[in-house]
């Protein structure tokens, strides 16, 4: 046996079991507290993305409702799976009667883009 292939410090070593030498109860804890801190580094900011296309959405269909339909009651923006163009967020009008009409898909991540007067919306 060559020095390189002694090692010894291993050799009064004794395999174990393999498994870990801590708890199960200690590594479940661990686990949970580990899952608990990632959803709190993730939770924050999809919370904070789904409010601000809320409020982008709601504030892209009151232009487009002051813009396209002076008459009506209300703008109502909602986020559909299914729509016309598919998922996203769709603007409506609202009459004075009740009756909503579907102005504009705003996409699904909701804005406006300009247009130069005279080409259609």
């Amino acid at each position: 046996m060559s020095d390189e292939e002694y090692h010894p410090e291993l050799a009064e070593y004794v395999p174990g079991r393999g498994s870990s030498l801590r708890h199960p109860v200690a590594r479940r804890v661990l686990r949970i507290v580990i899952v608990i801190g990632i959803a709190g580094l993730i939770l924050p900011g999809v919370i904070s993305t789904i409010g601000m296309q809320v409020q982008t959405a709601d504030a892209a269909c009151r232009i487009v409702v002051a813009a396209r339909d002076p008459q009506a009651v209300a703008a109502e923006v909602r986020l559909e799976a299914w729509g016309s163009n598919g998922p996203g967020w769709y603007c409506y009008a609202r009459a004075f009667d009740g009756t909503e009409i579907m102005l504009r898909p705003l996409g699904l991540i909701p804005g406006l883009s300009y247009r130069p007067s005279g080409t259609p919306a």
